[in-house]
C-alpha cells in the first residue's frame, strides 16, 4: 500500500505539538522560565492582548474613629496595558519527487525526522533572538521583546503597551549604566545597584540574562567559594550561576554589553487559542509539484509590571 507522506508528516506534527513548543522554550533560558511559572498561556481573542495592571493610590484609606465618615473620590488605580498580535509561521515542504523517493515506510520515518529535526532548529533559534528584539524588526511583525519592555532609557519618547512611558513615570523600568567597561572590579557594584530598585516586599528578580561580557565579569569577580552554579538551570542545560537568590544566566543572543534582571512573575508570553505552535492542514501549491504543512504561533511578549524589570548596561 502506498504510503502519503505529507499525512504521515502533517499527523507527527499535530501529535508532537506540544513536543514542539517545549523544544523552543527549552532552548531559551527566559521563555523556560516562563513555561515553568506558568507565564505562557493562551488568553481571550480581540483586537489586542490585554494585560490589566494596578498602581497608585485609591485615595479612600485613612485611619479613623467612632462614626467618623469617609469622603469618597473616584480615582482609577486600575488600568491594562495592550499590545499589539505578532504572528510566526513556518512551512515544512514535500514535493512529488521526495513522496516518491520516501515511499518505504522506513524512508519516510527518517524523512518525518529529518524534517520535524529541521523546523524546531528553525523555530527555537527564530524565538530565540526575538526575545531580545524591541519590535521594529521584520518591519514591526516580531515580537516586542526586552529591549522594548526593559528599555535601555525608559524615560525616552514612546509607548509600551500602549501607556506613554514619559508621562505615566510608574511605567519604567530600572536601569543602571556602569559608564565603563564592565570588569570584575566593579560588576558587583553596579549589579547591587539595580537590585534594590527591582525589590518590593517579598518581590524579587529570578532571574538574570546576560551577554558574554558582563557573564564573564561577574564570575571572574566571585572567589572560587562563592562560585555557586544554579542546580535547576544547570539541570535544563543553561551555564548559570547564582546572584542573591536569582538564576545569573548567560545566553548567546543577549544584546552585547547588557544584563536584564528581570522578575518574571510580570512577564508573560500570551497566544492566540489554537495557535501556540499550531500544526494546519496540509495544501497543495498550485502550478507546482509540492505540498506544505503550515505551523503557525500568535501572540506577543508582555508586562504587567515594568517598574521591577532592571537592565544594566555598559560602556
Amino acid at each position: 500500500m502506498a504510503i502519503n507522506l505529507t499525512e504521515i508528516v502533517a499527523t507527527t506534527l499535530r501529535n508532537r505539538q506540544k513536543e514542539v513548543a517545549d523544544n523552543v522554550t527549552n532552548h531559551n533560558a527566559f521563555l523556560s522560565r516562563l513555561e515553568s511559572k506558568g507565564g505562557i498561556t493562551d488568553t481571550a481573542g480581540g483586537r489586542t492582548i490585554v494585560e490589566e495592571l494596578i498602581y497608585g493610590d485609591n485615595g479612600n484609606i485613612k485611619w479613623y474613629d467612632g462614626y467618623e465618615t469617609f469622603t469618597i473620590v473616584q480615582n482609577e488605580v486600575v488600568d491594562a496595558a495592550e499590545f499589539q498580535w505578532k504572528q510566526l509561521g513556518g512551512f515544512i515542504s514535500i514535493s512529488g519527487k521526495e513522496q516518491v523517493m520516501n515511499s518505504g515506510k522506513h524512508a519516510a520515518i527518517r524523512f518525518v525526522s529529518a524534517r520535524m529535526k529541521q523546523l524546531k532548529a528553525q523555530m527555537r533559534n527564530t524565538a530565540a533572538a526575538s526575545i531580545y528584539s524591541d519590535g521594529s524588526g521584520t518591519s514591526g511583525n516580531e515580537f516586542g521583546g526586552l529591549q522594548l519592555l526593559v528599555a535601555d532609557n525608559p524615560a525616552a519618547v514612546g509607548t509600551v503597551g500602549g501607556i506613554d512611558q514619559v508621562a505615566e513615570t510608574f511605567w519604567r523600568n530600572q536601569v543602571q549604566n556602569i559608564g565603563a567597561a564592565a570588569t570584575s572590579a566593579n560588576i558587583k557594584t553596579n549589579l547591587n545597584a539595580l537590585w534594590l530598585p527591582t525589590l518590593r516586599g517579598t518581590d524579587k528578580p529570578d532571574i538574570v540574562l546576560n551577554d558574554s561580557i558582563h557573564y564573564t565579569a561577574f564570575e571572574e569577580s566571585l572567589q572560587d567559594l562563592q562560585r555557586f552554579a544554579s542546580t535547576k538551570m544547570a539541570a535544563a542545560g543553561f551555564e548559570a550561576l547564582k546572584y542573591k537568590t536569582a538564576d545569573f544566566v548567560y545566553d548567546e543572543n543577549c544584546p552585547t554589553k547588557r544584563t536584564y534582571m528581570l522578575n518574571s512573575d510580570y512577564l508573560h508570553m500570551r497566544c492566540a487559542p489554537g495557535r501556540r505552535f499550531s500544526v494546519g492542514e496540509a495544501r497543495t501549491i498550485q502550478n507546482a509539484d509540492h505540498e506544505v504543512i503550515p505551523v503557525w504561533l500568535m501572540g506577543n511578549l508582555t508586562c504587567s509590571n515594568r517598574s521591577l524589570q532592571g537592565v544594566m548596561t555598559s560602556t
